[in-house]
C-alpha cells in the first residue's frame, strides 16, 4: 500500500464517523422539530440525497436514532419516524412528574449559590430568545441549556438523571416542542420555571417539588389534545 493511499484509508476512517455524526444530528433536530414528520417511512436512497450523504454514515445515524426510539422498525413494514402515542407519551409525563418534582427537590437542597445564579442567567438568555421569536415558542437545546436538563443534574442523583436524560429524553422534548409552540404557553412556561428556581434558592424543597410537578402536569394538558389530534389524522 503506497503512502497516498494508507493517508487516504486513515482519512475516510477519520471523516465518516464526524460525517455520522453530522448526519444522526441533523436528522434528529428534524424530528424533534417536526420538519421530518412523525410516521414518514425511512427510504434509504431519499434520505441519503436530501442531507447529502452516503448510504454508510447514514445508516449508522439511522441505527442510532432506532436506539433513541425516534425511528422505529415495524416487522415487514421498513423503519418510520416513531408516532408520539397517547398512552406512552401520558406515562412518560406521569413518571416525568414525579421524577423532575424530586429532582427540584433534591436541586434546592444541594444546589450551590453558583450553580443557582448560573440557572437565573440560563432563564435570562431564554427570555432573550422567546422575545426574538415574539413570544411564539419556547425551544431549549438539549444538554446544558436546556433548563430542565440542568435541574436533574443538580439533583446529584444518578438515576434520576439517566431516567430523565436517558433514550426517553429525545421523546419528551418532541412534545415539548409541540407544547413550546402553544399560544401563551412560551412567557408561561418561563415564569414557571422563574417561580421554580426561586423556591430552590430558597432551599424550600417542599415548594421546589409542588411547582415542578405543577409545571409538568400543565405540559402534559397542553400535550395530549395536540397528540389525540394527530392520531386522529393518522
Amino acid at each position: 500500500m503506497s503512502d497516498s493511499t494508507a493517508r487516504l484509508d486513515l482519512d475516510e476512517s477519520f471523516e465518516a464517523p464526524t460525517l455520522a455524526s453530522r448526519t444522526f444530528d441533523s436528522i434528529k433536530t428534524d424530528i424533534i422539530s417536526g420538519k421530518l414528520a412523525q410516521g414518514t417511512k425511512i427510504v434509504e436512497s431519499d434520505l441519503a440525497e436530501q442531507y447529502g450523504v452516503s448510504r454508510g454514515p447514514l445508516r449508522e445515524a439511522i441505527h442510532r436514532l432506532e436506539r433513541m426510539r425516534l425511528i422505529v422498525r415495524i416487522p415487514h413494514a421498513g423503519s418510520r419516524v416513531v408516532t408520539l402515542d397517547v398512552k406512552m407519551m401520558g406515562d412518560i409525563y406521569s413518571a416525568r412528574e414525579a421524577l423532575e418534582g424530586m429532582a427540584a427537590r433534591l436541586a434546592a437542597r444541594l444546589m450551590s449559590e453558583t450553580e443557582i445564579a448560573a440557572l437565573r442567567e440560563l432563564l435570562d438568555r431564554h427570555e432573550t430568545a422567546i422575545v426574538e421569536a415574539d413570544g411564539k415558542g419556547y425551544f431549549q437545546r438539549e444538554g446544558d441549556i436546556d433548563f430542565h436538563y440542568r435541574i436533574a443534574a443538580a439533583s446529584r442523583n444518578q438515576w434520576i438523571l439517566e431516567n430523565l436524560n436517558g433514550e426517553l429524553y429525545q421523546l419528551i422534548r418532541m412534545c415539548r416542542h409541540q407544547s413550546g409552540q402553544t399560544p401563551a404557553r412560551a412567557p408561561l412556561a418561563l415564569d414557571q420555571h422563574r417561580q421554580i428556581v426561586a423556591a430552590i434558592e430558597a432551599r424550600d424543597e417542599e415548594l421546589a417539588e409542588l411547582l415542578m410537578r405543577r409545571h409538568i402536569s400543565g405540559a402534559w394538558n397542553i400535550v395530549k389534545p395536540i397528540l389525540e389530534e394527530q392520531h386522529v389524522q393518522h
